[in-house]
């Protein structure tokens, strides 16, 4: 196994290759692989899934991966560290280093929406000119860029599935899910009659419709979504309780520790002590 650490915060390299560039490794940072060309696979964790021109992949951490070669590849490789990511002063995502970690999980390209792989083909595309044509202020343009590509991946972890959503889900289906997600901070927005008139559909249908979708009520994926929500501020933001109150919409802080302990048989305030006591220990 080979272990590989960075000399600095942010690395850009291309590669063009009928071997394997990556084989059996590991590393102490993040890394965004996109497949300018070719096809093969690539392994993570033991997961084997095949890559193609445009996919767009993450290797997290400490992840244990290997790509396999078919047809001669063009690798574009962006490697940043932690402390890129704790240092940039991200506008509105405080919680971006733990989207990242939680992709872990995440097989293939995770650029799912259209449009985002749009985006990030044309932002790839600008990266491979500067690396050509190198001229004044290219560094600066490319940490813009990459920032671009970390939001954007940030974007479409965050728009997270039910585990067991159909794999050709229909759109009003997706659509209700894009809605639940865009709306999760007003729950009045998130009522049942509410959804059903945006919707088009009757209450009872609507719960036995998603429920047969994915694999779960609508009510047990808006809560796991909301609480998700919750425990990345509460790991990875400063928020204090009473924020976290107003911008989820509970009544008081009471009203939302008897959401998340019913979830995880805790406190928001112990949670985040537990928390704080680990990377004390640490």
């Amino acid at each position: 196994m080979r272990k590989e650490s960075m000399h600095h915060q942010v690395e850009i390299i291309y590669s063009q290759t009928d071997q394997c560039p990556m084989t059996d490794s590991s590393f102490n940072f993040f890394q965004f692989v996109h497949i300018v060309s070719g096809s093969g696979s690539h392994e993570v964790n033991g997961n084997r899934i095949t890559y193609q021109a445009g996919s767009f992949l993450l290797i997290t951490p400490n992840d244990y991966h290997a790509f396999y070669v078919e047809t001669l590849t063009e690798f574009l490789i962006i490697r940043f560290n932690k402390g890129y990511i704790k240092e940039y002063q991200w506008k509105s995502i405080d919680h971006i280093e733990c989207l990242l970690h939680n992709a872990s999980h995440v097989s293939g390209c995770i650029i799912e929406n259209a449009n985002d792989k749009l985006l990030v083909n044309s932002i790839v595309g600008s990266i491979l000119h500067n690396i050509k044509y190198n001229d004044l202020y290219n560094n600066d343009l490319n940490q813009h860029l990459i920032n671009a590509l970390i939001v954007i991946a940030a974007r479409n972890i965050a728009k997270f599935k039910p585990a067991n959503i159909k794999e050709h889900a229909n759109k009003k289906i997706v659509d209700i899910i894009n809605y639940i997600q865009s709306n999760i901070y007003s729950p009045g927005q998130l009522k049942a009659p509410v959804i059903c008139g945006k919707f088009g559909v009757s209450t009872n249908y609507l719960s036995v419709y998603f429920k047969e979708a994915c694999g779960e009520t609508i009510t047990h994926f808006i809560a796991n979504y909301r609480l998700r929500l919750i425990e990345y501020r509460l790991n990875f933001s400063d928020c204090r309780i009473n924020e976290l109150v107003e911008e989820f919409g509970f009544a008081d802080e009471s009203h939302m520790n008897k959401f998340f302990k019913r979830h995880k048989g805790m406190s928001t305030s112990t949670y985040r002590g537990a928390k704080d006591a680990l990377v004390i220990s640490a």
